[in-house]
């Protein structure tokens, strides 16, 4: 049985790879077109900063295309197998449904922590290094007209904080502080020109900083201005904070998610988008043992000559709907407030009644 494991964990290994370069290639090749818009002689976002900005968001694919990868992958060598009767042979040497079942399963443990992996460390870090890049070659990020807006007590106060773009990640632009008391009236508001994160001193140093604060001596309230070439603003916003209310939230680990929604339901703001996606980074990568239960009905199946194309093309529609499934059931669920745990798992709880359903059927059964 070890030289027959072997031999499936290495051609579908290898099955794999192929299939997940190819569609590396392909977005990669899409992903250079849309972004040489953006290329310009005149400015210092040139074909040398699209090409490695292009190639930071490999990473971030690469974790997207896993379980059809995984799943395209196995089906082929599953359906070869069939073809060429090895798995026929496989068989009469004593590897039955549970044994096979078992086989891939491990294979599929291994493709889950490949894409814990790629998706907690690799593509993160990658996103951060992409979003300097850019920031360099265009100025600053943002979103909207407004930028991004987030809140936090301190004590019995509020805070509400507006970010308009980020230059890099934790060096943010024109950063507007509002304060309010325990009433819900302002005391202060800080307009500053740039800020940068200091999240081992949990503060931000803020530069130009314009200070407006209500003073009040007996019945008198006055208005007091001043101005500050820089100064240190106490908080617990990270960088990763307003980088997810900023840009993409699926570009943060699952603790930095984790922690920033924790963040915003402590401060009485909407998490519901946030939750589904935390979610769907959980299970996500749980994805690839259900797609390696899908392919394992394609061994016991009878091929024609010629026919294994056709269910390769099932198994490419097949993940490719897998794929589409997991975005719209995030959209309803936060449309309809469903709750997140269920949005996020219902795709892999579907494809998982429907793979159990085919192996039964089609293995134990026939």
């Amino acid at each position: 049985m070890k030289v027959l494991r072997g031999l499936i964990y290495r051609q579908i290994l290898a099955a794999v790879l192929y299939v997940t370069l190819a569609f590396l290639a392909l977005f990669f090749f899409f992903d250079l077109v849309d972004e040489m818009r953006w290329v310009s002689r005149n400015s210092a976002y040139g074909i040398t900063q699209a090409l490695l900005f292009v190639a930071l968001a490999i990473p971030g694919h690469l974790y997207e295309l896993m379980p059809i990868a995984v799943l395209i992958g196995t089906i082929f060598v599953m359906a070869r197998f069939a073809q060429s009767s090895e798995f026929t042979i496989m068989r009469t040497s004593g590897m039955g449904p549970w044994l096979a079942l078992r086989t891939l399963l491990v294979l599929g443990a291994f493709f889950v922590a490949v894409t814990v992996i790629v998706g907690d460390y690799a593509a993160p870090a990658a996103d951060n290094v992409a979003q300097k890049l850019r920031a360099l070659g265009k100025g600053q990020l943002t979103r909207g007209a407004t930028g991004a807006w987030l809140k936090e007590k301190q004590g019995d106060h509020s805070i509400a904080i507006n970010v308009r773009a980020v230059k890099a990640p934790g060096d943010f632009v024109s950063v507007r502080v509002f304060e309010f008391d325990g009433d819900g009236r302002i005391v202060r508001q800080l307009n500053a020109t740039a800020a940068q994160v200091d999240e081992d001193n949990d503060q931000w140093l803020m530069q130009g900083v314009q200070e407006s604060r209500l003073s009040t001596e007996g019945d008198n309230t006055k208005l007091v201005r001043s101005t500050h070439e820089s100064m240190s603003w106490p908080t617990k916003v990270t960088a990763a904070m307003v980088s997810g209310a900023l840009l993409k939230p699926d570009s943060m680990s699952t603790i930095a998610l984790f922690q920033f929604i924790r963040h915003l339901d402590a401060n009485g703001q909407a998490v519901q988008k946030y939750e589904i996606e935390f979610w769907r980074k959980v299970f996500y990568p749980l994805s690839c043992l259900v797609m390696v239960v899908l392919a394992l009905p394609f061994a016991y199946l009878h091929f024609r000559s010629g026919g294994i194309a056709t269910y390769v093309f099932g198994g490419v529609m097949a993940g490719i709907s897998f794929f589409l499934l997991n975005n719209v059931f995030g959209y309803i669920g936060t449309l309809q407030t469903w709750w997140p745990w269920l949005t996020a798992a219902a795709p892999g709880l579907l494809y998982t009644a429907l793979s159990l359903s085919a192996f039964g059927w089609l293995v134990l059964r026939r």
